[in-house]
């Protein structure tokens, strides 16, 4: 009986640190599909002004990216 009490003891224990980990049942992410902006004009300084007009092509957000700062629109794919 003590033996079947340490086992399921050690056994919850686990789980815990598993689940407390991030180590439990894998949730997947999902990926992040971008496209550089048909409608941006100049460069990209500002990541909410970016965001503003990805969003009016049908995207999610957008993001400045590169040496050249352009601006790149974001979705789930």
């Amino acid at each position: 009986m003590k033996l079947s009490m340490r086992l399921i003891s050690a056994v919850v224990l686990l789980f815990m640190i598993f689940v407390a980990t991030g180590m439990g049942p894998v949730m997947a992410k999902p990926r992040i599909c971008e496209s550089q902006s048909r409608k941006f004009k100049g460069k990209c300084l500002s990541e909410t002004n970016c965001g503003n007009v990805c969003r009016t092509e049908g995207f999610t957000g957008g993001d400045c990216r590169g040496l050249r700062q352009r601006c790149f629109c974001t979705r789930n794919c």
